[in-house]
């Protein structure tokens, strides 16, 4: 069982906000060889799961902005990892899908994440580590989020 240290937080969520930081520095160092980002890793993630999308509709799935989105989709494409062409089926809309390039790096993020998955068992167990992704599953669950859907 995992005790307290006795550095005592008066509110609980530190330790979840200290540790998805630590966490997320792991991943970026993981990432570097790639040269992407955390969240570019996850919309690349996204675009193989659900194929080709419009720009709005993958805002959408990530519940952000599409101003948000299209920094993020600018950086992708100066990056040679994902590409926009003119939906077939809508003159007036976009359509984003990975390059070569990305669904080349694709399998090369998930090595990365399962870096740190193992990283996270090394430090506090597999059985621990299982009930944390329980539970931050939960959590992110009952707030209201969501992984990005596979078409």
């Amino acid at each position: 069982m995992l005790t307290m240290s006795k550095e005592r937080q008066p509110h609980k969520f530190h330790y979840l906000l200290h540790s998805a930081d630590l966490v997320h520095d792991y991943l970026r160092v993981q990432l570097l060889p790639l040269e992407v980002s955390p969240h570019q890793a996850r919309v690349v993630k996204a675009l193989s799961r659900m194929g080709p999308v419009s720009q709005i509709d993958l805002a959408r799935e990530f519940d952000i902005t599409a101003a948000s989105m299209s920094t993020m989709t600018a950086r992708l494409i100066t990056l040679d990892l994902i590409q926009v062409e003119k939906d077939p089926s809508n003159a007036k809309r976009n359509v984003i899908s990975l390059t070569k390039k990305g669904q080349t790096i694709s399998p090369k993020i998930s090595r990365a994440w399962a870096n740190v998955d193992a990283f996270i068992e090394d430090k506090i167990g597999a059985k621990n580590r299982e009930k944390l992704a329980e539970l931050t599953l939960s959590l992110r669950d009952s707030l209201g989020g969501r992984s990005p859907r596979a078409k």
